[in-house]
């Protein structure tokens, strides 16, 4: 039987321990890595070649759903399942249309992550039966690409720096972070008030944390 490469993406530690704990223990699973935000996550997909990622939605420098777009866009062959502690129809719709192949909710027991496990790897599907019907089937009567977030007119970099705007850096932080200048940070800020219809950083940041880019949470 072919063992099942895991990769652990979440922002809590304790979270990452149990469920290694738990995963290690299961038959044909192992985790091969943990990865405390989503660049990280993307980063080690790229150099390790998980079979699968149990993604975290809000994360710290680059949320979830982000990091899901990034992994999905390689062709890896990588399959992802969200598990998150978010039950609105933005956060699962935006992680479905990203490229996960599953969702499902913190609450829920190992034995259906487990499950869920399985049955992404082997090629389908896995939404937590808690999911709610009608956002489900909103999503899946839905041609692909049809969905549309307030967030799908931003490019990727628009959206890399807004979560970082929004979670408090300034703009010579996020270029020494990005590696690029403080003027094409600048540039990129202006293309969000322009595109998002805003006038500063206070209003990106509700902006960016009722689309999910950021959490509220410690």
């Amino acid at each position: 039987m072919t063992t099942i490469r895991v990769l652990l993406a979440d922002d809590h530690k304790i979270i990452r321990d149990g469920l290694k704990s738990l995963i290690d223990k299961e038959a044909g699973m192992e985790v091969i890595a943990e990865a405390e935000n989503g660049r990280d996550a993307v980063r080690l997909v790229t150099k390790l070649r998980p079979n699968m990622v149990i993604m975290d939605v809000s994360m710290p420098d680059m949320n979830g759903t982000e990091a899901t777009r990034k992994i999905t866009e390689q062709n890896l062959g990588v399959r992802i399942i969200a598990l998150s502690m978010h039950t609105d129809r933005r956060f699962i719709l935006g992680m479905l249309e990203a490229g996960a192949s599953g969702y499902l909710l913190k609450d829920c027991a190992f034995e259906e992550l487990a499950r869920a496990i399985r049955q992404v790897a082997g090629g389908m599907t896995y939404l937590s039966p808690k999911i709610s019907e009608v956002v489900v089937k909103g999503y899946l009567h839905k041609a692909p690409g049809q969905f549309q977030t307030p967030c799908s007119m931003l490019s990727p970099r628009e959206r890399e720096i807004l979560q970082l705007l929004a979670e408090g850096m300034a703009a010579k932080e996020i270029a020494d972070y990005l590696k690029i200048s403080v003027k094409t940070v600048d540039t990129h800020r202006r293309r969000l008030l322009d595109k998002l219809d805003m006038r500063g950083n206070a209003e990106l940041t509700k902006f960016a944390v009722r689309e999910g880019l950021v959490s509220i949470e410690e």
